[in-house]
């Protein structure tokens, strides 16, 4: 038997911590870590295994034979593994293997904490020692203005695997080459943050990244950590600000991964009503377990620390909440109070933003949630989740319904645009044209327009002027940006070469052009999660289908104005918020969108003349399956 010495990087203070659920920075503790122990060079190992009655470490370094190398449990009932084995190095890979206490089970699993994974479909975890060179100084310091929620807001989601492959060697990027193409790629375009699809370790391709069994691991698909670190510093070096999707709602069955970790009901709750997943076959944390929330908390703290990550995208929140979700009567158990939601679950959720915000407050957490759940993205201090913004999954659900409707029908269905605004205060909403509505037969987005060619472009530049005038911030998923026709595809790339094509530079041009517009316009980020920053001008006019708006910032406004079908309105009066002259800023009618250019006023006079509930008004010609903007 080879020689584990007794080691530990625990202190009595860290395991106390770690019983009661509030130890945020357990990476450091836990998994394997390259040390020197008395002038020998070696790596310590941990894990967390209460049930098992023997835990060795297996590995390329002893024949993947059990009990060469032992861990010592330690004395104090933590259920904790851990010692020092001399001469295993940086690179080695490794298992735990564990002799459970229940029913005499072994099981052979991958280090919750490993830094990094085997390339799949291969499951060993890998002995990292993790060393990043990171140049970006200069956005750290100043991230909290980027991130800020009175600041411009508009994300890029992108899946890793799929945004483009090298044809020839059928391929994906790697980490280094996206941090080349993409990113100067989505400076180009103007967004202000990359979001990721699951970048940690996971097995099955189909599943997107989001069943993941390396929690702590950037996935082995496409580098090294080291190199996952770089692309993240060339973003930052950039400009632009990295969010990654984070699944805190679900894990995988397979055999080395959390599931049964011990031979007992480890990580996921005991009780398969609160423990399985009967939509994703998948396993649900136990967040009414310290250890575990421990876990997840100083997982979400994990990226931001180590890998200088902007904000995480909360994944199935709704899923978390309610104890009934996707599940027939009979199948689910009421809670204490006799109610369906998830007390657990909400305290964890609140108890990891505040952890965020308190290590991190220039960063933010977003709450992929589908619910009318109050309060997501208010303070834990009033009784709020945490949050710092929320999916508007009604505001998406209802403006798509709309526009996939021929216009000649939309005036009966207005009602489908504006009631957004009886809501889009009550949280701080994102509007997300995400990756979720461009699969399973839904179509892409420009496939879901309606007319000839020129019309389904015509009504893509219409949507997306829509939606970035529309308070709150933005999300685009990755070929929406310049009308890619098929739907997205996990194992494939998306379409570049329609971008030879003018209709698609067009909507990349007024894509582009919106995002400045964005940026640039404080009347549109500035006061975005508040009422005080959007007026109705008018929202009745169904049968022109036309409506009209007043976005404001601190000391400015600006008037927008739509057409929602292809029938230019010449001399359409509009009610103005004062008596001044508007100068038009942004009109998606444009020839180099690949608009009609019908020709629009290039200013507005203001007159006396009351209209629309005001004492001004001022007469605009709107194009057609257009959206202008006017500012003072």
């Amino acid at each position: 038997m080879s020689t584990v010495l007794t080691h530990s990087l625990f202190t009595d203070f860290d395991i106390d911590l770690f019983k009661a659920g509030k130890h945020y920075r357990l990476y450091e503790k836990f998994g394997s870590h390259v040390i020197t122990k008395d002038g020998v060079e070696g790596t310590y190992f941990a894990v967390w295994a209460p049930s098992a009655k023997a835990v060795s470490v297996i590995g390329d370094f002893n024949f993947w034979v059990e009990g060469e190398h032992p861990l010592h449990v330690r004395w104090d009932s933590s259920g904790i593994w851990e010692g020092f084995v001399p001469g295993v190095k940086h690179g080695a890979t490794y298992k735990y293997k564990i002799h459970s206490s229940h029913n005499d089970i072994k099981t052979e699993k991958a280090d919750p904490y490993a830094r990094r994974c085997e390339h799949p479909p291969k499951t060993a975890s890998v002995v990292w020692d993790y060393k990043p060179n990171w140049t970006d100084k200069k956005w750290m310091q100043k991230r909290a203005k980027h991130n800020a929620l009175d600041s411009a807001y508009s994300v890029y989601e992108v899946h890793l695997g799929s945004w483009k492959r090298k044809i020839e060697e059928d391929r994906s990027l790697s980490f280094l080459e996206l941090a080349d193409e993409l990113v100067d790629y989505a400076k180009k375009m103007e967004f202000t943050h990359i979001e990721f699809m699951p970048i940690m370790e996971y097995p099955y391709d189909p599943s997107w990244g989001y069943q993941i069994t390396g929690y702590f691991a950037p996935t082995s698909r496409f580098g090294y950590p080291e190199e996952f670190a770089q692309l993240v510093d060339s973003i930052h070096n950039a400009g632009l600000g990295v969010i990654l999707d984070w699944v805190p709602s679900h894990f995988p069955e397979d055999a080395h991964g959390l599931g049964f970790f011990d031979g007992t009901a480890l990580y996921e709750h005991p009780d398969r009503r609160r423990g399985y997943h009967p939509d994703w076959k998948s396993l649900i944390f136990n967040y009414g377990r310290n250890e575990v929330k421990s876990f997840l908390i100083s997982n979400a703290l994990f990226w931001l620390d180590q890998y200088h990550v902007d904000g995480l995208r909360v994944d199935a929140v709704a899923s978390m909440l309610f104890l009934d979700y996707s599940r027939e009567d009979g199948e689910w158990e009421p809670n204490v109070h006799g109610g369906r939601e998830n007390l657990e679950a909400i305290a964890f959720m609140r108890e990891m933003n505040e952890a965020v915000y308190l290590n991190y407050p220039d960063t933010q957490t977003i709450a992929e949630e589908s619910t009318s759940f109050p309060m997501v993205s208010k303070p834990t201090s009033i009784g709020g989740l945490g949050f710092g913004m929320k999916w508007m999954m009604g505001w998406m659900h209802d403006t798509l319904e709309y526009f996939k409707k021929e216009p000649i029908y939309r005036r009966h269905h207005q009602n489908d645009l504006t009631f957004s605004m009886t809501y889009a205060f009550t949280e701080n909403f994102m509007l997300p044209l995400s990756h979720d509505e461009v699969v399973y037969g839904k179509s892409s987005i420009i496939g879901r327009m309606p007319g000839d060619d020129w019309q389904k472009f015509a009504n893509l530049r219409l949507l997306y002027s829509y939606m970035f005038t529309h308070p709150g911030g933005n999300l685009l998923m990755m070929g929406s940006e310049f009308g890619q026709h098929e739907e997205w595809k996990f194992n494939g790339s998306l379409d570049w070469h329609l971008t030879d094509f003018e209709p698609h530079k067009g909507i990349q041009a007024v894509l582009t052009d919106l995002n400045k517009l964005y940026k640039k316009q404080p009347e549109l980020h500035e006061l975005q999660f508040d009422a005080a920053g959007f007026e109705w001008i008018s929202h009745e006019d169904a049968d022109n289908s036309v409506i009209s708006y007043v976005r404001k910032g601190k000391d400015s406004h600006l008037v927008i104005v739509c057409n929602m079908t292809p029938v230019p309105r010449e001399n359409y009066r509009i009610g103005l918020p004062e008596n001044k002259n508007y100068k038009l800023l942004f009109n998606s009618d444009e020839s180099k969108y690949g608009g009609s250019d019908f020709k629009v006023k290039k200013s507005i006079k203001s007159q006396e003349e009351s209209w629309q509930y005001r004492d001004q008004s001022g007469v605009v010609d709107l194009p057609p399956l257009g959206v202008l903007v006017y500012g003072i």
